[in-house]
């Protein structure tokens, strides 16, 4: 199919497919970014730094006296640190009063002031951090304790003792000494998201490490497991919880719970009924999940966070938070709605984009304002679509079922296209190129879940930038394929290739490029079905799932199987007319989803056009660069099949 790699600059090519390839490969295994990885590094530095300031000042200060120096120098240094540290992160209006309230609390320690002081300070900057530089603040999936205290024993009890007393045996002579996790004081000025990032990252002047090389999953078991130590009243927390529906409503999702302290709950509830329903919530996160229906309080809170920025002329702040209210508050549960309400989650997914755009036109402040009160009305639809009722064996069955034929069928095309290019050509020797390359995407696939499940956490940005790479790059290669295939359409063309190139092209290593392409377009398709998969079983029937995607399968080997005859009773001729016409298509089709992709990713910029409509079949998208370049590649695979028809003249 590919077998005019000598006449297209066959190493040129196979280069930019592997390159290419690569660079997806990359994307799907790494949560954000790298620009972007790096600032929520940054970010969640400044803010762990600022909650130890908060807890850890009055150890080192007492009616205006210095009672440790230590600890004071300690302050001192983190302090200026978190200055720093703000100064760098990416320029926007936001980042200079923040500066300016970090030189005022850096100013607070110098002048001795008191505890409360400080760490009022030093939470509110937190909060303004995190509302102008938005970073995940919450586990991906349920964490895991009987991991966590598996990593605990491995790592943590040497230290911080098997009781978390802080007595480990390492503990003697480490200044400052191990954290006591029994410390109950202590312990109610810390939220798991603070355990978190300090796991993660370590403490720069103790003996503590960074755990880095842990994965999300496990750095969030370790936190709610270590949570847990100075709490054990968990009977008296969970009657507290099943009793209390209105503090249900107020702890609806992850999020809160882990960002919450014991100490804010306490201000509320009071500090035994707050202790006890944390050490009841932190042991049974699942008590969360467990209340019905999914929350978007995070897109609903990144949406305002936005507007607020956009109505006092933030541009850039605004378009980072709507942006993020997509990734990190709708996109996750994405899924699991198109598989109960398609239609409802297009129309929320286009709103987004729609807010968006109208940011970064520059739009009328109330514009913007009723774009955002109308997404916020879905969103309630869309809670309602995603509750537990909503959920039943066949909306689950139907879901497994759409969605692997959606992404299945792409894929088949192409690979069925080589297949019977190959029988056609009588080299059947080659197949195994073919299926080599199918094969190893189902595996990379595999490998891609289990890294998604135990390894790292791929974000909605590295899932669209990897959809979107791996689609412009299958794109650009199908377009090559689509106008040499319409210039073998005549049985002349054929077999003066056959006579004169086939057998040569084929001794240098063209049939690699069979593997690679068979590879590319099933691994993104697969790239994308785990993903779906994983969220639709966290929320549904797992043997009705199983069932939908057996079906899906039988239907998809029908569909190839139909295929294969029927081009086996095709002249040659017009087997590659129409197989030209199909992949010109689907060229055209992945174009549009990858320029798509990037967008999502908040890497290209998204001008609307209102008068075109979205056809997701077909790739369109109402936005600007997309159709651009999907009118380039039709305007360029044109010119390509002129080109055919005037040298078949000739």
């Amino acid at each position: 199919m590919l077998l005019n790699i000598a006449a297209l600059s066959k190493s040129r090519l196979r280069g930019f497919f592997l390159i290419a390839a690569m660079l997806a490969g990359f994307s799907a295994f790494s949560s954000r970014p790298a620009v972007a990885q790096t600032r929520i590094d940054d970010v969640q530095t400044v803010w762990r730094l600022l909650d130890y300031i908060a807890v850890d000042y009055e150890g080192a200060v007492s009616d205006g006296k210095v009672i440790s120096r230590a600890e004071y120098a300690e302050m001192m240094e983190f302090a200026g640190t978190v200055k720093q540290g703000i100064r760098s992160l990416p320029d926007s209006s936001a980042r200079a009063p923040l500066v300016l309230a970090a030189s005022n609390i850096e100013a607070a320690i110098a002048a001795k002031v008191e505890p409360t002081i400080v760490a009022a300070q030093s939470r509110q900057l937190g909060r303004r951090l995190l509302a102008a530089y938005p970073v995940p603040l919450a586990p991906r999936l349920l964490p895991d304790l009987d991991r966590g205290a598996k990593l605990y024993a491995e790592n943590c009890a040497s230290c911080h003792g098997v009781n978390g007393n802080g007595q480990g045996r390492l503990a003697r002579g480490m200044t400052p000494p191990p954290i006591a996790f029994i410390d109950r004081e202590r312990a109610r000025q810390r939220s798991l998201f603070a355990l978190y990032q300090v796991i993660g990252q370590g403490l720069e002047g103790t003996a503590m490490p960074s755990f880095a090389q842990l994965s999300d999953d496990d750095r969030w078991a370790l936190a709610f497991y270590v949570g847990v130590f100075a709490f054990k009243d968990q009977k008296t927390g969970e009657g507290i919880w099943k009793a209390d529906s209105e503090l249900r409503q107020k702890i609806s999702s992850m999020e809160t719970l882990v960002s919450v302290t014991p100490a804010a709950l306490g201000k509320t509830y009071g500090k035994a009924k707050a202790d006890s329903l944390t050490a009841y919530l932190r042991a049974n996160p699942q008590a969360i999940d467990a209340e019905g229906p999914v929350s978007l309080d995070v897109a609903r809170s990144k949406l305002e966070a936005s507007l607020t920025a956009y109505r006092r002329g933030d541009r850039e702040q605004a378009q980072r938070l709507a942006l993020s209210a997509y990734l990190d508050g709708f996109e996750p549960v994405e899924p699991i709605l198109s598989a109960r309400d398609g239609e409802l989650m297009t129309k929320i997914e286009t709103a987004m984009i729609e807010f968006r755009s109208a940011i970064a036109t520059g739009a009328p402040v109330n514009h913007v304002g009723a774009k955002a009160e109308t997404i916020n009305a879905m969103l309630t639809d869309a809670e309602a679509a995603l509750s537990p009722e909503f959920s039943s064996g066949t909306s689950a069955f139907l879901g497994a079922l759409a969605i692997l034929l959606r992404e299945g069928i792409e894929a088949l095309l192409i690979v069925v296209a080589m297949i019977a290019f190959l029988k056609k050509a009588e080299r059947p020797q080659y197949l195994r190129y073919v299926h080599g390359g199918w094969i190893t995407a189902l595996l990379a696939g595999v490998a891609t879940w289990a890294a998604a499940t135990y390894l790292v956490s791929i974000s909605g940005a590295g899932r669209e930038l990897t959809e979107g790479l791996g689609s412009l790059v299958a794109a650009v290669i199908l377009v090559s394929v689509g106008i040499w295939m319409h210039g073998k359409s005549s049985a002349a063309a054929w077999q003066r290739y056959v006579r004169e190139v086939m057998d040569k092209a084929l001794s240098r290593g063209s049939v690699w490029f069979l593997f690679g392409l068979s590879f590319l377009v099933v691994y993104r398709e697969v790239f994308e079905t785990v993903l779906f998969f994983s969220a639709l079983v966290s929320q549904g029937d797992g043997d009705a799932i199983a069932a939908g995607a057996l079906t899906a399968i039988v239907l998809l080997a029908v569909i190839a199987w139909v295929m294969l005859k029927l081009s086996k009773s095709l002249p040659i001729g017009k087997f590659f007319a129409y197989s030209s016409v199909l992949i010109a298509i689907l060229a055209v089709v992945l174009a549009g989803k990858g320029i798509r992709g990037l967008q999502e990713a908040g890497l290209i910029a998204i001008d609307l056009v209102p008068s075109v409509p979205r056809i997701e079949w077909l790739g369109v998208y109402p936005t600007v660069a997309s159709l651009a370049v999907q009118l380039f590649v039709v305007a360029l695979l044109l010119w390509g099949f002129s080109r055919n028809r005037r040298t078949v003249q000739a």
